[in-house]
């Protein structure tokens, strides 16, 4: 018989409900390997902090399952679970040194003394705090006060770190330089990371997986580039990244219909959305520049906006959702400026159809 991983997460059946309330998680199942980084995604009250809260045994389960390494852990108290636990407010303890707030944990389970000055002095090399830890944390920067819980986390060697929006907190450069450090931090120690955010590019950008929760439920989970191409309901497509959505219907015989247009398209029949990421469109101002094969859609210009590396389009189609396209810096031509009228082409093998279902929090 195979023996289960240390820092395997098995979530089977969890929910959660507070009184004769509604759900606030409902039925999440998930299975999060030994050293991966799993990051829970989605708006206020979608239940991912909750989720995280009940993994890390500060929110007791309603029902359902929580296994770690096999070994069923919902009934034990949190500090049973030795789960390194990292929070947006950094919970570091004002009166001692960085030193003693990285000792803390080791001290709680009585590991000797050299040992503990051996464990720090690694970890803040780790987090790259050498030579600071004789200061207090009001000496700090909100960027190194997080390095600080980050390095007391993960000073007992947990096989699970739980990271609960660690970086709302800090300004945007602050926070894309942490995002690194925590990659880094994963893939120097290998742990299981479990990562809470609503932020979408923090997400894109640390994971391995994504879970995209919706109203108490997992909607879609996936790494960040299947997600992004396949989002498979207008929820995740709306939520991870810009989409250009089209509300309309797919017929028999690969076509899709919306608005008097139909266009090419591969699915079954039925009502979906046809979406477009901003990247995938092209503009074309006149009817030649169009390939015969493209799908295609008369816009307006509602706005134009260089951006450095790109040029952001924004463009009203008249009916439904505005939409954009994202086009290289040298792509848009003096001509072109709000109110001037364009055609929007994509290839049909950069579309893909969503379904419509748990749109309350669309």
């Amino acid at each position: 018989m195979t023996t289960p991983a240390p820092g395997r997460i098995e979530l089977t059946g969890l929910s959660k409900r507070y009184g004769s309330g509604p759900l606030v998680v409902d039925d999440v199942t998930m299975d999060i390997a030994s050293g991966e980084f799993v990051t829970l995604l989605g708006p206020s009250g979608s239940g991912k902090t909750t989720t995280l809260n009940m993994i890390a045994g500060f929110t007791e389960v309603s029902s359902g399952r929580i296994r770690l390494g096999g070994r069923d852990i919902a009934p034990l108290p949190p500090h049973k679970r030795d789960f390194g636990m990292v929070f947006q407010n950094y919970a570091l303890f004002p009166h001692m040194t960085v030193t003693q707030n990285i000792a803390f944990p080791l001290r709680e389970r009585k590991v000797p003394k050299a040992e503990i000055a051996r464990r720090v002095e690694q970890v803040l090399e780790l987090v790259d705090l050498s030579g600071m830890g004789g200061r207090r944390p009001d000496e700090l920067s909100g960027g190194q006060q997080q390095r600080v819980a980050l390095a007391r986390a993960v000073v007992f060697s947990p096989s699970v770190l739980l990271l609960d929006e660690p970086l709302s907190a800090l300004d945007r450069k602050l926070r894309q330089s942490l995002q690194q450090e925590i990659k880094r931090l994963h893939e120097e120690l290998k742990l299981t990371f479990v990562f809470v955010t609503h932020d979408q590019d923090e997400a894109m950008s640390l994971s391995d997986r994504i879970a995209v929760f919706n109203n108490g439920r997992v909607e879609r989970i996936g790494t960040p580039a299947d997600l992004y191409r396949n989002p498979g309901t207008r929820f995740v497509a709306r939520f991870l990244g810009e989409s250009n959505l089209f509300e309309g219907r797919s017929l028999p015989g690969g076509v899709y219909e919306w608005g008097g247009h139909k266009w090419a398209a591969d699915g079954t029949a039925g009502e979906y959305d046809l979406v477009v990421r901003p990247e995938r469109l092209r503009i074309a101002t006149t009817p030649g520049e169009v390939p015969a094969d493209a799908n295609q859609v008369p816009a307006t210009v509602a706005g134009l906006y260089f951006q450095g590396t790109h040029q952001r389009v924004e463009l009203d189609y008249g009916e439904g959702p505005a939409g954009c396209a994202v086009l290289p810096p040298d792509a848009v031509g003096a001509d072109l400026r709000p109110g001037s009228g364009v055609t929007a082409y994509w290839d049909p093998a950069h579309q893909v159809l969503v379904t419509r279902p748990n749109e309350e929090n669309a």
